[in-house]
């Protein structure tokens, strides 16, 4: 066989495998284009611009009845020969910060109910890639962990989570009994900007979580790592301002008033009565937001009429208790409107049976403590 035979006899080999493989790729990618993985038209080995990934509109049950490990060996990836011991996952740590990055769904992102579903239940541990739609399971790991390490490290060492089989001694990191440390929650944050509407920008925290109802999620969804362990505070410091407008502002209407949260003063926290006009009193001022303004996404202002909140009370089924202040037996056998006239609930009237009596001065009853 000569050399220009063996040339020819070798290069159709390679139009055969080449029209296989072609063949495999168009049935495995029926229907689906480029831009479902790419975002770019033209994707490099050097920028494959890959989108992320379609797991955010799989179907997810919260598990939350489910015992939680403090550390998992991964240890499912078949290969022969590998340089790297299996990598002994820290979960109770990871798991004890799920409520601000987003929940267990971060990475259980399909499960079905009162069941976690394992990694390799849908990621092939043998390294066979049937559908390019889904990652083998060790891509799937790989995709899990560096994308969130990467963004506050800036660089992935195999060996800062991987042992190499190649140390006699390396001692396996110990993770028993540890969780992360308490995050301080602070009274108020003062943050100084450029803006020309005030200089600073005063935000009770303490009372968002406390008075507000609001869980570290309404805010810190889309928190990872980077948010506190960044090494670049500078690139931190950027995505912060944009991440804070658009915590406010899901809430807030601040998209044409600067001057609802920026200020050339550091501000009181919120005062019902200097806000609204509508003072909190007795039982009221032990209530949170959302008792009342049932649309927590939106504190609008409401009617100070007390028919808005409590329309179904009537004088048979209304207990004045809940108001700090008990009847006595003489008001107990009167009219709602002998005292409230014209239905305001606010400031009684006396002068319509007591000529020299005036609320609060006199009170009908007993006030509580």
């Amino acid at each position: 066989m000569n050399l220009t035979f063996k040339i020819l006899f070798v290069f159709f080999i390679c139009i055969s495998v080449f029209a296989q493989s072609s063949k495999t790729h168009k049935r495995n990618v029926k229907n689906l284009k480029c831009t479902t993985c790419h975002s770019c038209e033209i994707p490099t080995k050097e920028n494959p611009c890959i989108n992320e990934c379609p797991r955010e509109i799989m179907t997810t049950v919260q598990n939350t009845n489910n015992p939680d490990p403090e550390t998992i060996t991964m240890n499912r990836i078949v290969k022969e020969k590998d340089i790297y011991k299996p990598v002994i996952f820290s979960h109770k740590l990871h798991s004890g910060m799920s409520t601000i990055t987003g929940g267990c769904k971060s990475c259980h992102h399909y499960n079905q109910l009162e069941k976690i579903i394992k990694c390799s239940e849908c990621h092939d541990p043998n390294g066979r890639k049937k559908d390019i739609n889904k990652p083998d399971l060790e891509g799937a790991y790989h995709q899990q962990c560096l994308n969130c390490h990467r963004s506050w490290s800036h660089t992935v060492e195999c060996t800062s989570c991987h042992g190499l089989n190649s140390s006699k001694n390396v001692k396996t990191k110990d993770y028993s009994g540890k969780k992360h440390p308490n995050i301080f929650e602070p009274e108020k944050k003062v943050y100084t900007t450029n803006s020309k509407s005030g200089k600073y920008v005063t935000f009770y925290h303490k009372q968002h979580t406390s008075l507000y109802q609001l869980d570290c999620g309404s805010c810190h969804s889309n928190s990872s790592c980077a948010t506190c362990h960044d090494k670049s505070p500078q690139k931190q410091k950027n995505t912060d301002k944009k991440t804070q407008h658009m915590n406010c502002s899901s809430c807030h209407n601040t998209n044409t008033n600067c001057n609802f949260c920026h200020s050339k003063q550091i501000q009181p926290a919120f005062n019902h009565f200097t806000r609204t006009g509508f003072q909190l009193k007795e039982y009221h001022k032990e209530l949170n937001c959302a008792k009342c303004h049932t649309n927590k996404s939106s504190f609008k202002g409401l009617s100070s009429s007390c028919a808005n909140c409590h329309g179904k009370w009537r004088e048979k089924n209304f207990n004045h208790k809940v108001t700090g202040l008990i009847l006595n037996e003489t008001h107990m056998e009167l009219s709602c409107t002998d005292c409230h006239v014209d239905n305001n609930y606010l400031k009684p009237e006396c002068n319509g049976c007591h000529d020299d009596y005036r609320y609060p001065t006199q009170i009908p009853g007993k006030k509580l403590k």
